[in-house]
Order: structure tokens, then sequence, then C-alpha cells
């Protein structure tokens, strides 16, 4: 008998031990295994009334959307790679504010997905073209522009109406330049095929897109001012284009020469679909606090603009407005965001 007794004693002793293993790992292993419901879950859009304005029409055209599509018809696995990044954000979002140690009543209230800041080195990639010439200035400038809007310093956020006021975000992210990278070209539009991103096909290579955020500057043409590519797909690929004369403050941008399509294309790369869903009012952008609406807005909208009953948040960096009228992201954008960088995220190694 007492040889059973101090067997059990031990394999009590295993157990605690065992388990104290468990809660020390709760934060990376948990979130797997979080049920979320993904039934709202798309990756295809069909509403394309944005890609058939004309490219004189002054009014943002944004192909990020139709590229995916046009990615997801070529690529037949990339729908699942995108719902593993989709649940594991979500998990990730579910565990927000969960303590560390169920059994202790740890933890920190209402934390992030990944807390502290984020900083993000970027590598721009210019396919020179005489006519739209791209200026150390305007490099600078965007870098600066990238830095105030997701660090919440743009100036125009003071005008935020008071039915927003409340989810405003700063998303603690830095952005710092790592290099430029230049090559002549004499093509006039690289379109959206990312030709641009093969020196093959007279573009440039990505430098490591696992640690170095590409954006590559070029006339891309048919008056879209940019377009980037989602989390989860080819990784040779990743990054983000911008059109030449809307890469920084640059006055040959126009309404749209102040840096924010780059602000817009860069919150794709981080996971963020447009503010209206890509469809009508049921479909949604998959954040709780920016309201329905079933189309873009354009030009500088006044507040308030209804649609789907409720306030549109035309001055969110997702929508489609003139870049002096853009200037929010929410706490719930800045939760998908900082997802990918949690542990198992898709692009957790630009932290770890």
């Amino acid at each position: 008998m007492k040889k059973i007794m101090l067997g059990l004693a031990a394999l009590s002793l295993l157990f605690v031990a065992c388990q104290d293993e468990v809660n020390d790992s709760f934060n990376e292993d948990q979130t797997s295994q979080i049920e979320v419901d993904m039934s709202d879950f798309y990756v295809f859009t069909d509403d394309f009334t944005s890609l058939t304005k004309a490219a004189n029409s002054d009014e943002r055209v944004c192909y990020s959307m139709k590229v995916l599509n046009e990615k997801l018809l070529a690529n037949p696995g990339l729908e699942k790679k995108m719902y593993d990044v989709e649940k594991h954000t979500r998990q990730a979002i579910s565990f927000k504010g969960k303590p560390t140690n169920p059994g202790g009543g740890g933890g920190g209230t209402d934390p992030t997905p990944y807390t502290g800041t984020v900083t993000i080195p970027v590598i721009v990639n210019i396919l020179e073209d005489p006519a739209h010439p791209v200026t150390q200035a305007h490099i600078d400038s965007q870098i600066d522009v990238l830095n105030d809007d997701y660090n919440n310093n743009n100036s125009h956020t003071s005008g935020v109406p008071a039915e927003f006021a409340g989810v405003v975000a700063d998303a603690n992210i830095t952005f710092t330049l790592a290099g430029v990278v230049r090559k002549a070209s004499t093509k006039t539009s690289w379109g959206t095929n990312d030709a641009m991103k093969y020196s093959s096909q007279g573009g440039i290579d990505a430098t490591d897109p696992t640690t170095y955020l590409n954006i590559w500057v070029c006339e891309i043409g048919g008056g879209i001012l940019g377009y980037a590519q989602f989390p989860g797909g080819t990784l040779a690929t990743d990054g983000v284009v911008i059109g030449s004369d809307y890469f920084g403050e640059n006055v040959a941008g126009g309404v749209y020469g102040h840096g924010r399509t780059a602000t817009h294309e860069v919150g794709h790369w981080l996971n963020l679909r447009h503010i209206w869903g890509d469809g009508r009012c049921k479909q949604d952008d998959f954040v709780a606090d920016t309201p329905s609406s079933d189309r873009a807005n354009y030009g500088c909208p006044t507040y308030p603009t209804v649609h789907c009953q409720s306030a549109d948040m035309t001055m969110n960096y997702m929508d489609y407005v003139y870049d002096d009228c853009m200037y929010m992201f929410t706490n719930g954008q800045n939760d998908r965001m900082r997802a990918l960088f949690a542990t198992g995220g898709a692009r957790e190694s630009f932290v770890n």
C-alpha cells in the first residue's frame, strides 16, 4: 500500500508539473484552441463599380480587390491560406483580455493581440520614369506620412465627428527607410500583373519580404493609384505598389498627392478590407466598430453621409476619399493589424 501511495504522489507531482507547463504556454497555444465563427468569411468580391471609373474621373482607384480576385482564380490554394490567416486573426482578437493563466486570474485588461511598438523597415523599389520623377524628398515625406497616420498624428484627426471619436486608434506602428533601389525603365504602364516585382520582367525583385515591407513605385496606368497584396499570398510578390505621382507629398498627385495612397494600401497589406466590405450592407469588413455601408465614398463628403441606415465613416483610411479627408483607423482595425504580429501570425517575423 505504501508503494501505491508513493506512486500516486509521484503521479500527482507529475500532473502538477505538466499543468504548470500548460499554463506557462497558454499565451502561445490557447489561441489555436479558441473557436470562432467563420461563416461570414469571404475572399472573392463581385462589386467592381469603383473599378469602372474613367482614368480622368478624379476619383481614387485602388485595385487591391481586383488583383486579389485574379490571384484567387490563378492559385486555388490561396483561399485556404487567407482563411487560415483570418481564423488566426479572429482567434487572437477573441483571446484579447483573457488572463495569461486561466487558473490564476492574471493578465492585463484588454491587451491588443501584440503589444508594444511594431517597427517595419521599408524598401522602396523605384522603376524610374523621367516624366514622373521620384525624389528623395518624396521618399522621406512618404515615410513621415506613414508614421503620422499609423501613430495617430494626422493633423486632420481633430475634425473627427463625435460619433467616432471614441474609436480612433493609435496603431503604434513605426516605419523606417531601410533602402532605396532604383532602376531606369522606359515602360510607361506596368499594369497590375506584378511584372514590376520581377527583374526577369524588367522590374525589381523583392528584398526579403519576411522582414521588409517592399514598396514598388512606378507608372501603373489606367488611373490606378495603387494596389497591395494581402497576407497569405506568394512571398515573391508580397508588398505594395504605388503610382509614381501618388507616392509621398507630390504636387503631381493633386488631391491624391499627400501620401495617403500608401497608408491605404499598407492597410490592405496589414489585412484590412475596404471599409464598406466591397459589397452591400450585409457584406462586412470584419471590423465591429466600423459602420456598415454599401459603397465607397469619394471626394470630401460632409458628415453625416448615410448609407445602410448609419453614418459612413468616410474619414477612414480604408475608404476612397481625398487624401486630406481621410484621417483615422479604428480600434477594431488596429486589433486586426496587430493580430498579424502575434504568435503564429502571418507577419510575426517582423517582431521576432
